[in-house]
């Protein structure tokens, strides 16, 4: 992917929130349903719990309401909605266009599908959005996987869950936030995990496992190139929340001790489109960024997708947001 242009109009993350069911469904819950064992998944996957149910827009405004509220924003200001999602609840129309109204906004808005690689693929489409001149966008990773998930299949009911996480990206006048991103797909590797109109999701675990680390690396490497940053300079990675195996094998290849990862799938399984946000939000929410911090956001998903991003947390020290 190309390096980003100089003197392009940049962005910056003002709001953020968050949307999991009240519903909690454990291993030891799942034992009860599926031949396994509490312990089985989390020495394989790293989950404890996840969260099941709701539908994907109602997730969604939760989400983006709180995102919202904390930015301050007026919804009748958002100048587009981005819904990263592969579980919409309908094929037609758009859940985006669901959301919209029930935030308020007044806006364009769509779904993007690039499976768990979704919220990073519409951070940097709402960033282009921001540079071609928009001052407000709201972008939302929400999925309910547990809808398309078959519970008498242990290689998949261990994994997948529901949730949403949002942010509100506002344009500022100087450098944004955005130093460096990628977004990639092999389209040749579908196969291994998908799930056809009105089936369950079906996944070749170890073909994916083995891609997985691979692409990660792959797309992380080239944004830090693009950005100019290494490994060293990275304050924190949100990477895709799939399986801590997989989580703990990019960031050792990638040159990052995993105490600098955000993690949150202990509690939250996978939950696709909604994972990086949701672990970014959990991250914030704690304190562990601050002004000027280089995050890097990484992701796969089916496809094979891949996508990442070098963020400068709150851009340049003189960026200010444009009213």
């Amino acid at each position: 992917m190309p390096a980003i242009p100089p003197n392009v109009r940049g962005a910056v993350i003002t709001g953020w929130g968050t949307a999991l069911p009240p519903k909690v469904l454990t291993n030891h819950d799942l034992e009860e349903m599926v031949e396994t064992s509490h312990d089985w998944i989390v020495e394989r996957t790293g989950i404890h719990e996840r969260h099941v149910g709701g539908t994907t827009v109602g997730l969604s405004v939760e989400s983006g309401r709180k995102a919202l509220d904390m930015s301050g924003v007026d919804p009748a200001s958002i100048d587009a909605l981005v819904l990263a999602t592969t579980t919409p609840d309908r094929c037609v129309p758009a859940s985006s266009a669901t959301v919209q109204h029930e935030l308020g906004l007044r806006c364009g808005a769509f779904d993007i599908n690039a499976a768990c690689s979704g919220f990073v693929y519409g951070l940097v489409q709402a960033h282009g959005l921001i540079a071609m001149g928009a001052k407000k966008v709201l972008v939302i990773g929400t999925d309910t996987l547990a809808r398309i998930t078959d519970w008498t299949d242990r290689n998949t009911a261990i994994l997948f869950a529901d949730g949403s996480g949002a942010v509100v990206l506002e344009a500022v006048e100087g450098a944004g936030q955005l130093l460096g991103w990628d977004l990639d797909a092999d389209g040749s590797a579908e196969r291994f995990l998908y799930s056809d109109i009105g089936d369950y999701i079906h996944m070749d675990g170890k073909e994916v496992f083995r891609r997985a680390v691979r692409i990660m690396v792959d797309s992380a490497t080239k944004s830090m190139n693009h950005a100019g940053v290494t490994a060293d300079d990275i304050a924190l990675v949100v990477p895709h929340q799939a399986n801590m195996r997989i989580i703990q094998s990019a960031c050792d290849k990638l040159g990052i001790p995993m105490e600098k990862a955000a993690t949150v799938l202990q509690y939250t399984g996978n939950t696709s489109s909604a994972s990086i946000p949701l672990a970014l939000a959990s991250a914030l929410d704690a304190g562990r960024v601050q002004h000027g911090d280089l995050v890097l956001l990484v992701g796969f998903g089916a496809g094979m997708t891949a996508a990442s991003a070098i963020l400068r947390w709150g851009g340049a020290s003189d960026a200010s947001v444009l009213a």
